[in-house]
């Protein structure tokens, strides 16, 4: 297909096309002649790779290439999810050292627990060390007290997700999925969360007064 076949086809613009091949983030089409080339389904996957990993993950060009880099290596899967993991944005909430001792300690016992790996520099670790002093510092401490039960609910996330990506044919369908997946099903679990509230709520305390 030619480049307006594979705008078309991707739903990418072609002067967005024209600056992934200018940055490598889309191989090169087959050069028909000097001023024209062939494109494949090889390219719309590509595209709707990077498309994904921009505009869902909000990764950055060069978080990008790194991904495709990796992939294009034929590094192992679960290295290539690392990769395209730390791209995304993670909030991070400034600690004092105490504190990110504290949180550690919780953090390292419930990953013992669970067999989990954990990494201090990981900015995953980083954004969860946050998250317990806050909710330290506010005094919720029973929210703390289910921190296992937790870990527990996200374990069974995690390998419900991964059985849906597991079967995909390439490495591309793979992270795209996973990407996608981890970004709106956050946005899907916050929503069903609420909801899952609004029906505890009414049955524990009673039907709100109108």
């Amino acid at each position: 297909m030619r480049m307006a076949e594979l705008s078309a086809e991707s739903g990418v613009p072609v002067a967005t096309i024209k600056y992934y091949l200018r940055e490598g983030l889309l191989p090169p089409g087959e050069r028909t002649s000097r001023n024209q080339a062939r494109y494949d389904d090889v390219h719309v996957r590509r595209l709707k790779l990077v498309r994904a990993l921009i505009d869902v993950g909000g990764l950055s060009i060069v978080d990008v290439r790194e991904v495709l880099e990796a992939i294009d290596g034929h590094t192992p899967t679960h290295n290539v999810l690392g990769v395209a993991q730390h791209g995304l944005n993670v909030p991070k909430t400034a600690v004092d050292d105490e504190g990110r001792a504290w949180a550690m300690a919780r953090i390292e016992a419930m990953a013992e627990h669970r067999q989990w790996t954990v990494d201090s520099g990981d900015p995953v670790i980083e954004a969860l060390v946050g998250v317990l002093c806050s909710v330290r510092e506010v005094g919720h401490v029973e929210l703390l007290d289910r921190f296992d039960h937790y870990a527990e609910y996200a374990a069974q996330i995690a390998e419900m997700d991964l059985a849906v990506i597991g079967d995909l044919p390439t490495a591309e369908s793979i992270v795209e999925t996973a990407v996608v997946g981890t970004v709106l099903g956050e946005a899907l679990l916050i929503v069903l969360r609420r909801l899952a509230h609004q029906n505890a709520s009414a049955k524990l305390f009673g039907e709100a007064s109108r």
